[in-house]
């Protein structure tokens, strides 16, 4: 893809990422953090070229919202009067119900495109300093367009995220991104989150290996986003939380009633389940 200028908003780890894996593509880099020391060691580093501004964000071919939902919201009413039409501007943020009905309304009164986004790509560590240019590489973005979106303008963003090293790309709405992350990502978080809390957990070294590493890993997570996102999706996230509860209260009761037939049943279903889901993925 041809040079373009593009602005993040929001310089921790999502943002100064996409930067320096934009930058290694050969674009423009303007760069903008609510934390001036942040912004400075962007610039310093050379991870953006300059500070992204009211004054020349309309020099801005694409606009990249790295904040929380919230935000992402505020800062685009504070810069849609100043982007150009043909400017694309796309958030990075986990819920999409929170973020992209104002944006779109914005991007119709003002006349630019927006384009909800989802990186399917992270870290357990926040932060400019844990940047990678290479954290999109294989990844898939999840996209949110306005119904009846121009193609032309969902080939142009297509186009920036391989630059960036997205292998892929999943078009669905703001509801079923919600209801599907939900599931595969907020639940997760909360689950490794509480069961770290265990009196245990002090006591597990030498008695661990690799489950142990992969449910708690994401429970070392940053909590003001985290709290954000799950607020934004409480129903959904709930919904999970009650079928999980649940679940576990079954294979509680097979254990206290000493019910073997109960509990190889319960565990046979969670295996022919893993295993069938695996096997539609691969199909």
């Amino acid at each position: 893809m041809e040079r373009q200028t593009v602005g993040v908003v929001g310089l921790g780890l999502m943002g100064a990422s996409l930067c320096k894996a934009l930058r290694r593509a050969g674009h423009t880099l303007l760069g903008a953090d609510a934390d001036g020391h942040v912004l400075q060691y962007a610039l310093l580093t050379g991870t953006v070229e300059k500070e992204l501004t009211e004054k020349n964000a309309d020099t801005c071919d694409f606009l990249f919202l790295a904040v929380y939902p919230g935000a992402a919201v505020e800062t685009l009413k504070n810069l849609a009067p100043r982007l150009r039409r043909d400017t694309i501007v796309c958030d990075l943020c986990g819920v999409k119900r929170a973020v992209c009905p104002p944006c779109f309304a914005l991007a119709e009164e003002y006349g630019f495109t927006f384009v909800g986004g989802h990186p399917m790509a992270g870290r357990q560590f926040s932060g400019i300093k844990y940047a990678k240019e290479d954290l999109y590489e294989g990844a898939t973005m999840i996209l949110v367009p306005r119904e009846k979106e121009d193609l032309f303008r969902l080939s142009t963003l297509r186009d920036l995220l391989k630059d960036a090293g997205f292998a892929s790309v999943t078009i669905t709405t703001a509801q079923k991104h919600d209801e599907m992350i939900a599931f595969t990502s907020q639940l997760a978080h909360v689950v490794s989150n509480a069961y770290i809390k265990s009196p245990t957990a002090r006591e597990h070294q030498s008695f661990s290996a690799g489950s142990y590493r992969d449910l708690t890993r994401v429970a070392k997570l940053n909590e003001g986003m985290w709290t954000e996102l799950f607020l934004d999706n409480a129903d959904n996230l709930g919904r999970e939380l009650d079928c999980l509860i649940d679940g576990l209260r079954a294979y509680r009761e097979a254990l206290r009633d000493g019910d073997a037939d109960r509990l190889k049943q319960l565990l046979k279903e969670g295996r022919e389940r893993k295993e069938e889901i695996d096997t539609e993925w691969k199909a």
